[in-house]
Formats: structure tokens, C-alpha cells, sequence
């Protein structure tokens, strides 16, 4: 059964509060410990784990059967917690004995109504998300290590299908979104479930995949200290590249391709609308980065195109790509970095062309850098200011620059 069917067994909204839960949740709980912690929780929790354990070891005859009563405890589970939460904090805001935390968290119960009525799909799974980790940190709090290791494979096991679900559910509504904010805001849920993912799930997870480690260790770099917009994009990079390993059904090779093609049209207007030139700098390299990665991950792997002419431009590409191992080979790492600038260059602006006067600048930029790296020469003052045409050895053009 998919996670978006189980997220329908879950019950009455209006007992609901969602947050992000960290070291926090004993500021909720802390004065009902023990009625948080009763027999009720427990049995539903135990119940659950037999449930999942039976579903684990089932017989391939009755896999049906055994999944169909996990999802029942499963259900039954939660809603038990959701009953708890409603006793603990609501009915103390109603008598005004609630600490500030306490109406913090109920306020926020306003907003899941809100989110309800906007997206109800999203707000099942999230509540799911929100019970879960409630309950997982609370038996953490607890140091009771076997509880919480047969937890875990329930919670782990839950926590994949309703993370799984909610890419599947943006990648759906993503093409429904007409109003530019609207896409923004799709585009950003994206981005944070990936994270959420990422921080969370990953560490509680046995991975054996040295590069996906790498990766994860990368973006770890990037959760201390306050980020610039190059660190922003770049770290949205790191999960888009970790999301090629983790969610390729999840997240479709076509909606992964707008995240990227949205990267790169970040990554240029931070690079044409940066004045320090050391942070122009840094910007352009974060634009060759997402160029190379949009490459390996995705381009290389794509089978379906849009037209023809779209899969024989990339194959001439990757032809002159691979021609580049040469040059490594013969004249060393720095020639071929500034070869590889000129094709990622030449292939960008090749791409942007069909736009007409709209990328302008970057274009205007692109040229100015193939000048410093000898691809392109600025002709004489004595024609027109701000042309270029190409070096010897290659098809002589006069490129004129569009007014700003």
C-alpha cells in the first residue's frame, strides 16, 4: 500500500499539531511525562512493532494480509498519540495554565488547519512526519535502548514512504503551478523535504555508500554558520545531487531537471547581479559546478528527450567533453580547466540564444570571461564598443553585444 493510501487512515484533523521537533519536546511534555507514557501508547506502540514484525516475516500469500494489519495498528497508533497531544497542551491553554512554549505549539495548530484547506495531501503526510519523531524522541528521552531499537525499523521504515511521498506529491503539482511565487514555493518544499532528509533520517540510517557518505559529509559543512546566496545554492546543489541516488522515482529525472535548470538561472543572476568582484567570482564558480553536475547526474542518464535536436546537441557535447581527457593528459590539470570553462560557456550560451535579448547580461558576461580565457577577443575601439569575435583557429564571427 503506498504511503499517500496511508495517509487517509489517519484521523480527526482537529487533534493535530505540527512543528519541528527537536531538544524542545520536553518543554511540551515535561509536567505529563507519565501520562504521556501510559499503558495506552505503549500497548498501541508494541502492537504496531508485532504487526510490522509479522509483515516483515510474512509468507508471499499473505503479504496482503499482514500489511493490511500493520497499517490498522498503524493508525491506531498514531491516533493514540494525537489524543494525548489534544489532553496535554490544549486543555491547558483552555484553562490558562499553558507555559508560553505551550501556546506557541497551539498556535501552530492554526496553521496546519491552514495548510489543510490549501493542500490536504501535504498536511497528512507532515502530521504523520510531526507524530512519528514525537513519539521517537520521547523513547530517546526514555534510554530505553530495546524499546527504541525495534522502534526504529518501524519508524525508519514509515519515515522513507512518507518522505517518498511527499517528493511524488511536489513533483505532481509542480507542472499545476502557473504564478512564478507559486512555483517558487514548490520548488522550495523540494528543497527543504530533501534537507529534512538529509539531517534527520540519514545519520539514524547503516550506509555503506562511500560517495552518497562524501557527499552527506559535504553537506554538513553547510549547517554551521550563516550562509551567502553562493552557499544557499550551492547547498541545494549537494541535495539535488544526494536526491539522484536517494529518490530517482521519488523525484523524476523530469522534475529533477527543472530543479536544476532553476539552479542555473539562480546561479547566473547572482553572478550578474553581484557587484564585489570576489563574490562575482565565487558565484561563477558555483555556476560551473551546477553546470558539471547537471551534466554527470542527469544528462548522461537521460534517455527520454524533448526532440531530436535536443539529443544530438548533447551527444556532440559529450564528444567534445570527452576529447577534454586529452588535453588533462598532455598539458596538465590548468589547460584543461579553462577548456572545460569554454565548453560549459559555449554550451550555456548556445542554450540561452533561443531567449533572445533576455539573458543579456549573463551573456555579455560569458563573452568578457571567454576574452580572459583566450576563446574570444575584443576587437578595436575603432568598430563598434563591446564587440568580440572569435580567435584564430576558429569560425571568424562578429558577435554584436545587445544594449543594456
Amino acid at each position: 500500500m503506498g504511503a499517500e493510501e496511508k495517509s487517509l487512515k489517519v484521523y480527526d484533523t482537529r487533534r493535530t499539531f505540527f512543528s519541528k521537533i527537536g531538544s524542545t519536546f520536553s518543554k511540551i511534555l515535561a509536567p505529563t511525562k507519565v501520562g504521556f507514557n501510559n499503558f495506552l501508547v505503549n500497548i498501541k506502540r508494541n502492537s504496531m512493532i508485532r504487526a510490522y514484525k509479522a509483515m516483515e516475516n510474512c509468507k508471499e500469500e499473505k503479504e496482503e494480509i499482514t500489511e493490511k494489519k500493520f497499517e490498522d495498528y498503524y493508525s491506531l497508533y498514531l491516533d493514540s498519540i494525537d489524543q494525548l497531544l489534544i489532553e496535554t497542551i490544549y486543555k491547558k491553554v483552555v484553562m490558562d495554565t499553558a507555559s508560553v512554549f505551550e501556546k506557541d505549539a497551539l498556535s501552530k495548530y492554526y496553521n496546519i488547519i491552514h495548510l489543510k484547506e490549501n493542500d490536504e495531501i501535504e498536511y497528512k503526510y507532515k502530521k504523520q512526519q510531526y507524530l512519528l519523531t514525537l513519539d521517537y524522541n520521547n523513547l530517546k528521552e526514555t534510554n530505553k535502548t530495546k524499546q527504541l531499537d525495534e522502534y526504529m525499523k518501524v519508524y525508519l521504515y514509515e519515515m522513507e514512504q512518507l518522505y517518498k511521498g511527499l517528493l511524488k506529491h511536489y513533483s505532481i503539482i509542480l507542472p499545476e503551478q502557473k504564478i512564478p511565487a507559486e512555483k517558487e514555493n514548490v520548488y522550495n518544499k523540494i528543497f527543504d523535504i530533501l534537507e529534512e532528509y538529509v539531517t534527520n533520517i540519514i545519520p539514524l540510517k547503516d550506509v555503506k555508500d562511500n560517495e552518497l557518505i562524501k557527499e552527506c559529509s559535504l553537506f554538513e559543512t553547510y549547517e554551521v554558520g550563516k550562509l551567502d546566496q553562493v552557499d544557499i545554492i550551492d547547498k541545494k546543489m549537494l541535495l539535488l545531487g544526494i536526491s539522484r541516488k536517494l529518490f530517482v522515482h521519488s523525484l523524476p529525472l523530469i522534475v529533477a531537471e527543472k530543479c536544476y535548470i532553476k539552479l542555473l538561472k539562480d546561479a547566473r543572476n547572482l553572478v550578474v547581479d553581484t557587484k564585489i568582484a570576489k563574490k562575482r567570482e565565487s558565484a561563477y564558480q558555483l555556476l560551473l559546478r551546477i553546470m558539471e553536475q547537471y551534466d554527470k547526474k542527469l544528462l548522461s542518464v537521460k534517455i527520454y528527450w524533448n526532440n531530436n535536436e535536443e539529443k544530438v546537441a548533447y551527444n556532440k557535447f559529450s564528444l567534445k567533453f570527452k576529447e577534454l581527457e586529452k588535453i588533462k593528459e598532455e598539458k596538465g590539470l590548468h589547460a584543461y580547466d579553462i577548456k572545460k570553462q569554454i565548453l560549459y560557456i559555449r554550451e550555456d550560451m548556445s542554450f540561452l540564444k533561443k531567449y533572445n535579448d533576455k539573458y543579456y547580461r549573463i551573456m555579455k558576461f560569458y563573452k568578457g570571461r571567454l576574452v580572459k580565457l583566450g576563446d574570444m577577443r575584443q576587437i578595436s575601439q575603432k568598430y563598434k564598443t563591446g564587440n568580440y569575435k572569435i580567435v584564430k583557429g576558429l569560425k571568424k564571427e562578429i558577435i554584436n553585444e545587445t544594449a543594456c
